[in-house]
């Protein structure tokens, strides 16, 4: 059947893949960002092939659905060594020492955009979602694990070594007695922010002092009925992220900060954060807007179609009249 698009005289689409580590979704986007299809199916993990069958089985999927050819943009869960362009990084370790790049060319048999899932995250919102009109865009993915990606004029950025927006697995600035060395971190190191704010790691602080293995959001709601154990354990949360975010601020001061992921959705990080945040970083006044992704999990996806599309104009943030101090 004949789809809208066709009709209106489109002969291509925007396709993204998110290849994350529990699911595997498509999305098929017009030029300017409507959505006519998205699928997805569960990742086959530790089976490296299997993704790339399910990669190309969507993709045909997606071009049959909407009866056009398209860009195609994947987002992994990791990124590619700059000279190998071998996997690294990947917390989906099946991906590690893979020519994914390569193999995914072939596969689909054509030319292909990979990028950073994180820096498809910042990539979307900084064309159509939170961050849209701001040049610079940081994009903290606050879920399981801990990362983030840049963005700068809606374009995600990723530097030489292919490491720009590693957030995660930098160290936790300021910590006290109790925080040195930290837990180990899957990279091999010790006290990684993955360790500190991660969705994860705020139901472990917790689950220690309770002896409560519950869900973040279980914690969040014992907390709004006015549990201490819970508000301590959040402000601590809390001034682990400002820390963590006061030295992105101090080196990159992005226009604006974008959060995604799981602990994204509460409501407490936009009413809070901003005070505490300003209370380390170096500059006297915090100006920086902290806002929640608009598109949400699906917001990978979105980011990684975006990566055929043209460079959009974007500005920076104008000033606002101070509400913090540090």
């Amino acid at each position: 059947m004949e789809n809208d698009y066709s009709k209106n005289g489109m002969s291509e689409v925007l396709i993204g893949v998110d290849w994350g580590g529990t699911k595997i979704e498509g999305i098929a986007l017009t030029q300017d960002g409507k959505e006519l299809l998205r699928l997805r199916e569960e990742t086959p993990r530790h089976d490296y092939e299997g993704c790339l069958r399910i990669i190309v089985d969507l993709v045909n999927r997606l071009e049959n659905g909407t009866g056009s050819r398209g860009s195609i943009g994947i987002g992994i869960p990791g990124s590619l060594e700059p000279k190998s362009r071998l996997g690294k990084g990947a917390s989906s370790t099946w991906l590690l020492g893979k020519p994914v790049e390569a193999d995914l060319r072939v596969a689909l048999g054509r030319e292909i955009r990979v990028e950073n899932d994180a820096d498809c995250l910042a990539a979307s919102e900084a064309v159509d979602g939170a961050g849209a009109g701001y040049r610079v865009v940081f994009a903290v993915i606050l879920g399981s694990g801990a990362g983030a990606g840049i963005a700068i004029n809606g374009r995600a950025h990723h530097g030489p070594n292919n490491s720009g927006g590693e957030w995660g697995h930098n160290p936790l600035p300021y910590p006290n007695t109790s925080e040195i060395p930290g837990s180990p971190c899957y990279c091999g190191k010790y006290g990684c922010m993955e360790t500190w704010v991660s969705g994860r790691a705020f139901q472990a602080d917790y689950a220690r002092h309770s002896g409560l293995d519950l869900a973040a959001k279980e914690i969040i709601a014992r907390m709004r009925a006015g549990e201490h154990l819970a508000r301590l354990v959040w402000q601590r949360y809390l001034d682990r992220v400002a820390r963590g975010l006061s030295i992105v601020v101090n080196t990159l001061d992005p226009d604006i900060l974008v959060m995604g992921g799981g602990m994204s959705n509460v409501d407490e990080l936009y009413t809070e954060l901003p005070a505490q945040l300003a209370r380390y970083t170096f500059s006297t006044v915090f100006e920086t807007p902290i806002r929640k992704a608009v598109y949400g999990d699906s917001s990978g996806v979105r980011g990684a179609a975006w990566l055929w599309k043209k460079e959009p104009k974007a500005k920076a943030a104008p000033l606002q009249p101070n509400s913090f101090n540090s």
